[in-house]
């Protein structure tokens, strides 16, 4: 997919990022990105020709293989990288933190084994607005 002005970041505004084209993208439910995501999965797109545009991510090691960028200033989760890959040949990022998510949906979901296992019923559970 071509990614014509895909751009986006985290949400205080400190790291920015600019993506040449996105590959395919995925929700996944393992147990790590469960925890870096703080939530029931964590949804990424691979994405190619990464430009940081303003400031950069800070980096922790989640595993042996696999180390996750985040904004140091407000914590947002933005990206799952595998050790030792530079960032142009692919870089998985969060596919919230793209200004238009819309552009980059989900097309997989990977690591089934550790889905929670209500998060199927999730679209059946009563909503209501609120304002933020």
């Amino acid at each position: 997919m071509s990614a014509s002005e895909l751009t986006g970041g985290c949400q205080c505004g400190a790291v920015r990022f600019r993506v040449g084209r996105v590959g395919r993208g995925s929700i996944c439910h393992c147990r790590m990105c469960q925890k870096a995501f703080g939530a029931f999965y964590a949804p990424l797109i691979s994405a190619f020709e990464v430009t940081w545009t303003r400031g950069a991510p800070t980096y922790f090691q989640s595993s042996n293989k696999v180390q996750r960028g985040f904004c140091a200033a407000c914590g947002t989760p933005l990206t799952y990288e595998v050790i030792g890959r530079h960032t142009s040949e692919e870089t998985e990022i969060a596919i919230g933190a793209f200004d238009d998510p819309e552009r980059v949906a989900p097309t997989i979901q990977v690591n089934p084994n550790d889905k929670l296992s209500f998060t199927d019923q999730l679209p059946t559970l009563p909503t209501r607005a609120v304002d933020a």
